[in-house]
């Protein structure tokens, strides 16, 4: 056989594929096929994410959806009132509501103070004290839909001669806040008794956190008076109410929010035991000197006052406005608003005036 014929067989014979290389070929495209899926997978995987993610609603977990731009904006840091509010520990042998009647209104005041212990139970030397009157609509006082500025100043001093080392006034006011403190004659009581006025100003609200409460868990307080604050003290009129049927202490800080908060009338008794849950204060003052009996809370005529001649003081909101209803609106005989069954059930008071310990008393 020629040297030609043996290469050209020898040549066949080396490119025909061993079944090993033809075993070896299937496992690579197999191999390969895999690759091949699980890319695909893969990319529809993440596809589906991506999707997931920029079109699910905004409040499902791990959303991106973010339709108004607010959750792509810093969040505001989340202010705490003090855990327990700023009460005072219960002293079994002291009543828990004092109620003053007369016409001297530095008398009552003590008075009725008196009567649930005293200043000295509730202000120690050093204290930083927030008075929140109600100053919710530029009013004169004689009209009664805000703090009696009388009233104002009595406890301003019985505040100070307790020791406190400052003495701050706040409110945010429905209508404007430099004429409603200056008509209510409380922008003047505040100066006049040596305390500081603080005016709402957009910068000196922050988010407060409130645990459990159902409106405002966080919402916008007024929060620059009551930095560094170790007692707070609320001090409202009595009056009546076209919504919530009566506006009375626990009302009172409905004055702290910011935000757009006129929203809460859909739900004011819900609203109202929220506030009962914000804000624990140290003690509240129910100026009762003159009773808005009809046409609150704005009142506007001499002919809807009538005078009330009382002072209640309590560590409990809920049982000083128990007794207001009952005896300085005159409504015993009616049910008591919703928001006291709401806040009682929270265990943020005691809506029956009569199981708490009464000190009562007459003065000049």
């Amino acid at each position: 056989m020629s040297t030609e014929r043996q290469r050209g067989r020898r040549g066949r014979a080396e490119s025909e594929p061993t079944p090993q290389d033809i075993e070896r070929a299937h496992d690579h495209a197999r191999i390969e096929r895999r690759a091949l899926l699980k890319g695909a997978v893969g990319l529809g995987g993440a596809a589906a994410a991506a999707a997931y993610f920029s079109m699910a609603p905004p409040t499902w977990p791990l959303s991106l959806n973010d339709p108004d731009g607010e959750r792509g904006k810093p969040q505001a840091p989340i202010r705490r009132l003090p855990e327990g509010g700023f009460a005072v520990p219960e002293r079994a042998s002291v009543a828990d509501l004092g109620v003053a009647h007369g016409s001297d209104v530095k008398a009552m005041v003590r008075a009725a103070v008196g009567g649930i212990g005293g200043i000295e139970r509730f202000i120690e030397k050093g204290d930083v004290v927030v008075i929140k009157p109600n100053v919710a609509f530029e009013r004169p006082a004689a009209l009664g839909a805000t703090t009696n500025p009388e009233v104002l100043v009595a406890l301003i001093e019985l505040v100070r001669e307790a020791g406190a080392a400052e003495i701050r006034v706040a409110d945010n006011p429905i209508e404007s806040p430099e004429s409603c403190f200056a008509r209510s004659g409380i922008r003047g009581a505040t100066l006049s008794a040596g305390a500081q006025l603080y005016l709402p100003e957009p910068n000196q609200f922050e988010l407060l956190g409130t645990a459990g409460a159902t409106w405002i868990e966080r919402w916008p307080f007024f929060w620059r008076p009551f930095d560094g604050a170790t007692k707070v003290i609320g001090v409202s009129p009595i009056k009546d109410h076209n919504l919530c049927r009566a506006s009375m202490t626990t009302k009172n800080w409905y004055g702290l929010l910011g935000g757009r908060r006129n929203q809460f009338h859909q739900d004011i008794h819900g609203i109202i035991a929220d506030l009962a849950l914000m804000l624990r204060p140290t003690f509240v003052v129910l100026d009762a000197t003159r009773v808005l009996f009809r046409s609150g809370p704005t009142g506007g005529s001499l002919s809807d006052v009538k005078a009330g001649h009382t002072i209640v003081a309590s560590r409990d909101s809920l049982a000083a406005d128990a007794y207001g209803w009952d005896h300085l609106l005159e409504r015993s005989g009616e049910a008591l608003p919703a928001y006291f069954e709401k806040a009682a059930a929270r265990g943020l008071g005691q809506p029956d005036w009569r199981k708490v310990a009464l000190n009562e008393v007459n003065v000049g």
